[in-house]
């Protein structure tokens, strides 16, 4: 197998496990609502968004690859998530139309993009922000599929559906292999001919 052939493979690979983690949103959307209930105030906000934020967190890290490490990441998702919920849910006024929730998705995406931008490896450098930027729209995307899925969001919700988690991760997983390419771990063997020249 070539070098690149493996590169490609890795990548593929790594793209594959990241995107399953979209079922940690509704997970986390399920344990946040049992513990907080609707989102309807501040408190429920900080509260409900933390828990889902420490499964969402929990597990990007363990299907990133060993790529961003769990005890920056996963606390970085839990105050992103409850700060960011509390923020966004509070300036679209806790309404659950597709303007409120495009803009409680925004709101919370800008929040959680930044925490999470600064938990990501010092390696990334400043395209750390690329991560920070998109996340706003890819939350406003996220509540905008659900919405137009007939999600019941009328209930309050925490995070947006599974149709909107998985769109969503897969685009994630998109931008954190850019960010964040996959080690080559299998690297071709040392023929015995290359070992002979070699020596």
């Amino acid at each position: 197998m070539t070098h690149t052939t493996t590169s490609r493979a890795s990548t593929i690979c790594a793209w594959l496990l990241w995107t399953t983690s979209f079922l940690a949103l509704p997970i986390g959307e399920y344990a946040g609502t049992m513990i907080s209930g609707r989102i309807d105030d501040p408190l429920s906000a900080v509260i409900g968004g933390a828990t889902a934020g420490l499964i969402i967190g929990s597990g990007q890290a363990l299907t990133s690859s060993h790529r961003v490490r769990p005890l920056a990441w996963i606390p970085a998702t839990v105050l992103g998530m409850g700060a960011g919920l509390a923020l966004g849910a509070t300036a679209a006024g806790y309404g659950t139309a597709l303007p409120d929730l495009a803009l409680m998705g925004a709101l919370n995406g800008l929040v959680l993009g930044f925490a999470q931008a600064l938990a990501l490896p010092r390696q990334v450098g400043w395209r750390r922000w690329i991560w920070a930027a998109a996340m706003p729209a890819l939350w406003s995307l996220g509540w905008t599929v659900t919405t137009l899925a007939r999600i019941a969001v009328d209930q309050q919700i925490i995070v947006f559906g599974a149709s909107g988690a998985l769109l969503v991760t897969a685009i994630t997983g998109l931008i954190l292999n850019r960010l964040l390419p996959v080690p080559l771990l299998n690297k071709p063997a040392v023929s015995p001919t290359n070992a002979k020249v070699q020596s």
